[in-house]
């Protein structure tokens, strides 16, 4: 009885992981591999919301060539990863250096810096345009000391910026914590010695910090860019569905959105804008690895 159980049990086995692994592949499948597909064969017909299209070759890839819209929402992607990247990089790693000490109520400090990544996006940025808002807080306060209001909504440039510096501030929380695991994989000792050779503290930070975490600094620099060339949430609030002034504060993916949806919707077109955000993505991260590769070396 037992060798039958033994020999069925050897049977199952080449099918059981299969089982088990079937949910997730399900899954992803369905949610993952099938819009991925489905767009890139979109990408090269003139497919409309609600008429299935033609082969058209390449000549959505043409028609973003020569739009100016396209390169707007190239720049405005690109100036995002400018903006964005350096700060995230460098000012959770300042945090967690900040809230790594045990002192009292630094728990308190801890969950504050983090709220805001738990947040919801679009709450978060409500409450940053009625802040920023020309009636709102921040004018009101500038008015106050004598300044004058600031347009920061209505103002091309400024209404970017800000919708980085709201990306930033909700981001903060979410690499701190990064941060904070990687710092607690530095060896004590080394600031020790460091401190014994009359290294200060910033010192200490440039040849012990810096070099310890310098992986985990690549990982969030890699992580931050994607997110910030894929950005939408903050920038479709703040400047709203027409992309700010004469649509001069428009995404790529912003774009994507704009063009795909309606009734009306150039799928195929919209298509072809996300096939050129993902070679982008894909070749942001293999950037990325590559310098981190040759700094190695």
């Amino acid at each position: 009885m037992a060798l039958s159980t033994v020999s069925r049990v050897r049977r199952q086995l080449p099918t059981s992981p299969w089982l088990f692994a079937a949910p997730g592949l399900l899954i992803t499948g369905v949610f993952i591999l099938y819009p991925f597909g489905s767009t890139l064969v979109n990408a090269f017909t003139d497919r409309r919301t609600l008429i299935p299209g033609h082969f058209v070759g390449f000549a959505n890839f043409r028609e973003l060539w020569h739009d100016d819209m396209f390169w707007t929402g190239l720049r405005n992607s690109t100036l995002y990863i400018v903006g964005v990247v350096p700060a995230l990089v460098v000012l959770p790693l300042l945090l967690a250096l900040l809230v790594q000490k045990n002192i009292p109520g630094i728990t308190f400090f801890r969950s504050a810096f983090y709220t805001p990544v738990v947040a919801s996006i679009v709450v978060v940025g409500l409450i940053w345009v009625w802040l920023l808002d020309e009636r709102g807080l921040v004018n009101s306060l500038l008015e106050t000391i004598g300044v004058g209001r600031i347009g920061f909504l209505s103002d091309q440039w400024l209404l970017l910026f800000s919708a980085m510096a709201v990306t930033v501030w909700k981001g903060l929380g979410y690499y701190m914590i990064i941060y904070l695991a990687a710092l607690a994989g530095v060896p004590r000792e080394l600031h020790e010695a460091a401190s014994v050779d009359g290294a200060g503290a910033v010192r200490r930070f440039f040849t012990v910090t810096v070099p310890a975490v310098r992986s985990t600094m690549v990982l969030v620099g890699a992580l931050s860019s994607v997110a910030a060339f894929k950005v939408f949430s903050e920038v479709y609030l703040m400047a709203g569905p027409s992309g700010g002034p004469a649509g001069e504060d428009t995404t790529l993916v912003m774009l994507v959105q704009r063009t795909g949806t309606g009734l009306t919707g150039r799928v195929g077109y919209a298509s072809a804008l996300s096939v050129v955000v993902f070679v982008v993505t894909v070749a942001l991260m293999l950037l990325v690895l590559r310098a981190d590769r040759k700094e190695d070396s």
